[in-house]
């Protein structure tokens, strides 16, 4: 599996500790960065990640703010994204498991860097369950079409 990662400065350190953790489980893993704590714009980093998602370029993304709320804004505008902002261990699965959701976000600022590691084992762990759910997520693409 292929997972983009990013982060802006509210998310550096987490990134870091991510990107070496789903290396030491297997995964290809591709950074869009940042490289060094540094003030940056966290759209960019979030739409980079996003669209290469939606170009079918990584499988899944890991983006990383202050909160994961701003991050979660920026990737759901690109067309295909699903990205959700998740701080406790419920949500990360089941937005995978119910909602499909192709992009975790994490707030650097809100959880401590074990637990967003417990997050992101969740989030890639967990199959999208279809079903009903599927119903569900072709009325979300709809109206984004």
């Amino acid at each position: 599996m292929r997972i983009a990662i990013g982060c802006d400065h509210g998310g550096f350190e987490h990134k870091n500790a991510i990107v070496e953790h789903l290396k030491d489980r297997g995964f290809e893993v591709n950074d869009f960065g940042i490289t060094e704590p540094v003030s940056v714009d966290y759209p960019d980093i979030a739409l980079a990640v996003a669209k290469s998602i939606a170009a079918n370029e990584n499988d899944l993304g890991i983006l990383v703010c202050g909160t994961g709320i701003g991050m979660s804004l920026a990737a759901n505008k690109v067309k295909g994204i699903r990205a959700a902002a998740c701080s406790e261990h419920f949500s990360a699965k089941y937005t995978r498991l119910h909602n499909n959701s192709n992009i975790l976000c994490l707030g650097g600022r809100v959880i401590g860097v074990g637990t967003a590691l417990e997050l992101v084992d969740l989030f890639v762990d967990t199959e999208f369950e279809g079903g009903r759910h599927q119903r569900r997520i072709d009325k979300i693409t709809e109206a984004e079409n």
